[in-house]
């Protein structure tokens, strides 16, 4: 359906003003909003009234928008040069193996998930799904390689499996909701990150250090910034987008002469323009943290990363179609279960190993959302710690597709 306002310019302006209606009433102190904000977080509200004002108001949409391109492309890049700025490598060595396990138990809930969540619908309701058995675990598939990897993984097992173009559509529509919801709950359980941690026996006494270290540095270099910090700041955010998307611009077409190799290697994602921009606008951060260029955190580089975070967040939500779960009743019934039980044995596995929601958080976004996201639940904890979501999403993209293919596998084996 054709939204009411297509013209980016006012959808922009609508977006803006719905985030600082938003923090304008978190900082506010009336009760009421104090009361409100304590049950629902600021920065879930970020993501979910612009996908209210797709659906059911029908006001914008992320179909006949390209801001969520500009996000992605410019604002994406730019606020991971800006949060690693800070970055502090010896604090994020000191966060222990725990976020490794974390991630890699995201990657078994997600190949595990699959086979149990199409073996349960089918069984249970087995005239609820139009397509047949064999079409069904081959569109699952993309869902495998994208909740492990990424965009690239998911065109991947798209490839490899031959599936029918109009059943991948619908099975993206599934891929983007469920992983959107599964975002927002994410996104709710940063808020109440001590309450699950005492729950998990999570030991978040080096996450904690990291994040003072950091706040103590912040304060120490802060400083009202003039015009000239602004600019020089600004020139650093976007010279990192233009130098990553220089380098991708070379480093993919060379690699296209190599294409047969990586496809065979099922490492596909290395062909992805957007996945060299975001492994090397993270790398200039890293690098530039090494550099005076550190100081600009005291002008505000980690507030102005969080800007285009949240930005980035809205233009996300904006995206997110509600209205199409009712259409697709089956294939959500397996995306849902699907996910329950990838929570499920991140929970476990959490509880088991006493890892704290942090890593339990980034580990499932590094998987499901990727690169695009994983920063964005990071970053809910503390600006600083971003970079943890981006390491973790770049493995995902490597681990998608070989991934994607065994949990294809299992769920062929279940459709029988």
């Amino acid at each position: 359906m054709q939204p009411l306002i297509t013209n980016d310019a006012v959808v922009l302006g609508i977006l803006l003003a719905v985030l600082a209606a938003i923090f304008v009433t978190s900082g506010s102190k009336s009760k009421g909003w104090r009361n409100f904000y304590k049950v629902v977080p600021a920065l879930l509200l970020c993501y979910f009234v612009p996908a209210l004002l797709r659906w059911p108001l029908g006001l914008i949409s992320g179909d006949t928008s390209q801001l969520d391109e500009m996000a992605a492309d410019y604002l994406l890049p730019a606020c991971l040069v800006l949060l690693c700025l800070n970055i502090d490598f010896k604090g994020i060595l000191n966060l222990g193996p725990k976020a490794l396990i974390m991630f890699l138990a995201g990657t078994a809930g997600v190949i595990l998930g699959g086979p149990v969540a199409m073996l349960t619908v089918t069984k249970l309701f087995p005239g609820l799904i139009g397509a047949t058995p064999d079409e069904l675990w081959r569109g699952l598939s993309t869902i495998a390689g994208s909740w492990i990897g990424g965009g690239a993984n998911q065109l991947a097992m798209k490839n490899i499996y031959q599936v029918n173009d109009n059943l991948f559509a619908v099975v993206v529509v599934v891929d983007v909701i469920v992983a959107n919801i599964w975002m927002g709950l994410l996104l709710y359980g940063a808020s109440v990150t001590k309450r699950i941690d005492s729950w998990l026996g999570g030991d978040t006494s080096a996450i904690t250090e990291l994040r003072h270290k950091l706040e103590a540095y912040h304060e120490k270099v802060e400083r009202i910034p003039v015009v000239k910090d602004l600019f020089l700041m600004l020139a650093v955010a976007f010279g990192g987008v233009a130098i990553s998307n220089l380098c991708a611009d070379a480093i993919v077409p060379a690699l296209e002469q190599h294409s047969a190799t990586l496809e065979a290697w099922r490492l596909t994602a290395f062909n992805s323009h957007f996945f060299w921009v975001v492994v090397i606008a993270t790398t200039v951060g890293m690098l530039l943290s090494f550099t005076k260029a550190r100081e600009l955190e005291g002008v505000g580089a980690s507030r102005w990363g969080s800007i285009f975070i949240y930005l980035l967040v809205a233009t996300i939500g904006m995206k997110m179609d509600l209205g199409q779960v009712f259409s697709n009743l089956g294939l959500f019934a397996i995306g849902i279960i699907w996910m329950i039980i990838h929570a499920g044995i991140m929970i476990g596995t959490a509880k088991l190993i006493k890892a704290p929601f942090f890593f339990m958080a980034v580990g499932s976004q590094a998987n499901i959302g990727g690169a695009a996201s994983a920063p964005i639940v990071a970053s809910a904890f503390s600006p600083s710690l971003a970079s943890v979501g981006v390491l973790l999403a770049v493995l995902g993209y490597a681990l998608g597709t070989y991934g994607g293919i065994i949990c294809a596998i299992l769920m062929k084996g279940v459709a029988g």
